[in-house]
């Protein structure tokens, strides 16, 4: 008697939790809902989407509008469009019990603003990818100037460095290996503002403090990057409190182990 007594009470739970759950649905389902919940995150000062921005981009993709049903929302839809917007790293959109959209964001961290030769801009981010610029939000990043050739209608630089016949042909990933290590480094960081492309391939840096010229030579992996902004780092500490900023015109990394300067004329 016991054991059918505890039966008929579950499925009285059951078929009460189910019939709750259809009336939860129906009232959402005819539930006009207003404009998503956002949260936006960024890793450092550069917010390259606001919120208002973000629902009018919505708004004129069809995705969101007035008077929309609970039903008619399209999540995946939603998350699709936003993970094509390039500021973005990373979106999450889900439908709350209540029939509120809420959308979750993580924007990208540009490190580098590029200028090429086509007369494009174009940001890197932290992860080797492109973000576009946007008429009403900029960066306080490095300069990136020169003889560059690739745009936004080319691979990522994480494609470029993935794949070997690239690897000969493209500046952006030797331009992304000096930028991950400046933005990384306090020191640097501080210290330099532009990095320029010379026609023989040769990089220059161009410090923020100083009006002397750093040839980098090339950059073509992240052990030579590192040294070679070892050897300057050395050269900081121990020339320049003795020499000052004013002394030289040219400071040379290009060969190995030795850093060569080029002094100011004196007429």
């Amino acid at each position: 008697m016991k054991k059918w007594l505890k039966i008929s009470l579950w499925s009285l739970f059951t078929i009460g939790v189910i019939v709750l759950m259809v009336l939860v649905q129906q009232y959402r389902n005819g539930k006009i809902i207003g404009l998503p919940e956002i949260t936006i995150n960024v890793d450092g000062e550069d917010d390259f989407i606001t919120e208002k921005e973000l629902i009018l981009k919505l708004k004129r993709a069809n995705l969101i509008y007035d008077g929309q049903k609970s039903e008619q929302v399209k999540s995946e839809a939603i998350q699709e469009f936003l993970n094509q917007i390039t500021q973005i790293k990373e979106a999450t959109v889900f439908q709350q019990i209540n029939g509120i959209i809420r959308i979750d964001l993580r924007l990208r961290k540009p490190i580098a603003r590029v200028f090429n030769k086509k007369g494009e801009s174009f940001y890197l981010d932290t992860d080797g990818f492109f973000i576009k610029t946007t008429p009403t939000h900029t960066a306080r990043c490095l300069v990136v100037t020169g003889d560059i050739e690739e745009g936004l209608a080319n691979e990522n630089v994480p494609e470029i460095i993935n794949n070997d016949s690239l690897k000969s042909i493209r500046k952006l990933d030797d331009v992304y290996r000096i930028s991950s290590y400046v933005c990384n480094d306090a020191l640097f960081h501080s210290l330099i503002g532009q990095i320029h492309l010379e026609k023989n391939g040769d990089f220059k840096l161009k410090p923020l403090v100083g009006d002397q010229v750093i040839v980098f030579g090339s950059a073509f992996s992240e052990e030579e990057v590192a040294e070679k902004f070892e050897k300057l780092r050395v050269f900081y500490k121990e020339a320049i409190p003795y020499e000052g900023w004013a002394k030289y015109e040219e400071i040379s990394l290009k060969f190995n182990g030795q850093i060569v300067c080029k002094k100011k004329s004196t007429d």
